[in-house]
């Protein structure tokens, strides 16, 4: 009279025994990694072209603009001066004759030194003064790692530089971005 119950009982005791030995050994049999081992990292670049602009501040000096470009004051003086001086010299047509070549040479004496005196009449100012200089930089783009996982290799393009492990979730490697071609050998 108690034996369908009391088999009944038993069947239940083994089945739960069953499910808890399964239990336990999935508990405690091996589980999957948590986390993939970094093997080998390696930046990737590329050249990136830079411009730059460079100023600096330079002392120019500059020629003062004259007052008398044809340098007649000087041309005049001079001509008076050498007339006067050759006039002093013999007598006559001689003395017409000094005279003349005297204002000539006194003309171009004068016109030869405020030429001088002009040309050396300067002024400085600071400029600014630009250039563009073109130059290149390198830039990391990515990342290529060799990793380990279950006894396997392989190897992922990553956009972060990892820590010697990277993150794994139901046998698959948690990136920040997705992989660019992970293919484990």
């Amino acid at each position: 009279m108690y034996k369908p119950w009391f088999t009944g009982i038993i069947l239940g005791s083994v089945i739960a025994i069953a499910a808890s030995a399964i239990g336990g050994y999935r508990l405690l049999g091996p589980s999957a990694p948590q986390f993939a081992e970094v093997l080998e990292i390696q930046e990737i670049t590329r050249e990136v072209p830079a411009v730059k602009e460079v100023c600096s501040d330079v002392q120019v000096t500059h020629r003062k603009q004259p007052r008398d470009e044809n340098q007649l004051l000087g041309t005049v003086a001079g001509a008076v001066i050498g007339g006067v001086a050759g006039n002093q010299i013999g007598g006559g047509s001689g003395q017409k004759i000094a005279t003349a070549a005297g204002a000539i040479a006194g003309g171009v004496a004068g016109k030869k030194t405020q030429e001088k005196m002009q040309s050396s009449s300067t002024y400085t100012t600071t400029e600014r003064r630009c250039e563009t200089l073109e130059e290149t930089r390198t830039e990391v783009i990515g990342y290529d790692v060799r990793y380990r996982l279950d006894n396997r290799e392989g190897r992922v393009r990553m956009d972060n530089k990892p820590d010697g492990r990277i993150p794994v979730h139901n046998g698959e490697l948690v990136l920040a971005s997705k992989p660019v071609g992970a293919d484990p050998k």
